[in-house]
This record gives C-alpha cells, sequence and structure tokens, in this order.
C-alpha cells in the first residue's frame, strides 16, 4: 500500500499533467506543500527523475495493462479447427472424469 508520500505525489503529478504542465521536482513541492501535506523530502525528486523520460498519458492509458499483452494478441493460430463433435466428445470426457473424483463428501465435511 503506499504511503502518504507516494499518494501526494502521485496525486500532484496526476493535478500537474492534467494541466498539461512539465512534472517537475520544484512543481511538485508547490503543489504538496500548497496542499498543506508533510511528506519525506526525497520523494519529489524520485518522482520527477522517473518521470523525466516518460509519456504521462501512455502510462496512465496502460496502467492495468499487463507486459504480454501486446505479444498475446500478436499470436496467430495455425492449427486446424476441430469440428464441433470433437468437442462435444471432449468436453462429456471432461465431464465423465470429473464425476468419477466425486466422492460424496467435501473437505471440511
Amino acid at each position: 500500500m503506499a504511503s502518504t508520500s507516494e499518494l501526494a505525489c502521485i496525486y500532484s503529478m496526476l493535478i500537474l499533467h492534467d494541466d498539461e504542465v512539465t512534472v517537475t521536482e520544484d512543481k511538485l513541492n508547490a503543489l504538496i506543500k500548497t496542499a498543506s501535506v508533510t511528506i519525506e523530502p526525497f520523494w519529489p525528486s524520485l518522482f520527477a527523475k522517473a518521470l523525466a523520460n516518460i509519456d504521462v498519458n501512455s502510462l496512465i492509458c496502460n496502467a492495468g495493462a499487463g507486459s504480454n499483452a501486446p505479444a498475446a494478441a500478436a499470436v496467430v493460430s495455425t492449427a486446424a479447427p476441430v469440428p464441433a463433435e470433437e468437442k462435444n466428445k471432449e468436453k462429456k470426457q471432461e465431464e465423465s472424469e470429473e464425476s468419477d473424483n466425486d466422492m460424496g463428501f467435501g473437505f471440511f465435511d
């Protein structure tokens, strides 16, 4: 979980980005001071250096994307399509295997 210092820097960075202002240590410090939040002094410089060469807009838009998402989307299947009858047989086999394992009692019974 993020500390108060980290959250103050994150929110300040988002405010600066929303106003289309370049994120710098001085501007982060000014916003945090205006908000009357006490933080550890190294956080604004750390955030400013980390965001110096980063496009904040792409960072925000891709916050939930995993690193493998573009590679997975590029994969093309070369296998022949499986007929519907074979799919149904496979499903029935899986269901029968699962029912064989059921002994009539649960783990916590």
